[in-house]
């Protein structure tokens, strides 16, 4: 068992602001079973907020609820084959996320009726990791990880960020009602070991995500919706090969078709995006210390895209990165 106390204060140095402060305390109760292929951990957790407002705060506005909360977890991984790195995994977890300072309080975009998110997640999952030791004359060792979940999560009051009238610049926070997701995550990792202290590194990494709103079943264009800025599909590469302090390192990023509403309608369609990135660094010893230099260029073929609707984010750009490690 643990118990914790926090404390969180907001000072704002802007006109009719709203000045904070937070009392969190939280209590723990976990425990672990373990007996052979068979591993197991289960805990209750325990939430109290009470929000208060200093006299500084403009007159009209209110804190939010005193609010607690009790969330179990439980997870269970079971290993089939004692002399294999394979292993099944399943977890169930409520989570409970109040909403911060900025979300409550924040000049325009807060909203002091936000009520905090609630989850119950449902996880299944496979992994399996080897390592081989191969007789090559250049190729040492081979390390294989492969990790697949499947997961699907229930949301009562999802937090999120929204325009505000027909201004981009301007948001909101809002709560939707209720969401369900069902996701898929693949996970691949390949570590080649070779001759002359030379390794390469590849992963990969892909996600799938239904995220539907079923807030409101009146609404024909929301219920069953994709809900904001939620990509269906999304993956990455990487790949890293290094020789002695030396490092060359390519990143790949893409990210699906998505709506900036839960009214999947073709006004509110988002164009999918990728991003090519690459760096080289080198780390230098010292007697008792290390130097790090790199160079980055991010998004090499000056890919025009948008994370959020009217904020185009940069095209080709570089980075000279140095780094004194003690």
């Amino acid at each position: 068992m643990s118990a914790d106390y926090q404390f969180n204060y907001l000072k704002a140095y802007m006109t009719e602001t709203v000045k904070p402060s937070r009392h969190t305390e939280l209590i723990a109760l976990a425990t672990a079973f373990n007996y052979k292929w068979i591993k197991a951990q289960a805990s209750v957790l325990g939430t109290f907020v009470q929000d208060k407002l200093t006299k500084e705060s403009h007159k009209d506005a209110q804190a939010a609820d005193n609010l607690y909360r009790f969330t179990p977890a439980v997870f269970i991984s079971y290993q089939p084959l004692l002399k294999e790195q394979l292993y099944l995994r399943a977890f169930y977890k409520h989570v409970f996320r109040m909403p911060t300072f900025n979300d409550l309080y924040y000049t325009d975009i807060g909203n002091i009726a936000l009520k905090p998110e609630k989850a119950v997640q449902y996880d299944g999952g496979i992994e399996y990791a080897k390592s081989l030791h191969l007789t090559y004359n250049a190729l040492k060792d081979l390390d294989l990880h492969i990790k697949a979940d499947g997961y699907f999560n229930q949301i009562h009051d999802k937090i999120v960020a929204v325009p505000k009238g027909n201004s981009q610049y301007r948001w909101m926070m809002m709560n939707l009602g209720y969401v369900e997701i069902r996701g898929l995550d693949l996970n691949v990792g390949l570590d080649f070991h070779f001759a002359y202290d030379v390794n390469l590194s590849l992963a990969g990494t892909y996600t799938y995500q239904k995220a539907q709103d079923f807030t409101d079943k009146t609404d024909t264009l929301t219920y069953g919706g994709q809900i904001s800025y939620i990509p269906w599909h999304s993956c990455s590469a990487t790949c890293n090969l290094s020789w002695r302090g030396w490092a060359l390192n390519y990143a790949f990023i893409y990210v699906g078709e998505r709506y900036h509403n839960s009214a999947n309608i073709p006004m509110n369609y988002e164009q999918p995006w990728y991003t090519h990135d690459l760096s080289f660094s080198r780390v230098w010893p010292f007697s008792g210390w290390k130097m790090s230099t790199a160079v980055e260029i991010n998004n090499m073929l000056n890919q025009q895209y948008n994370v959020i609707l009217n904020y185009p984010m940069p095209g080709i750009n570089g980075k000279l990165i140095l780094k004194f490690i003690i």
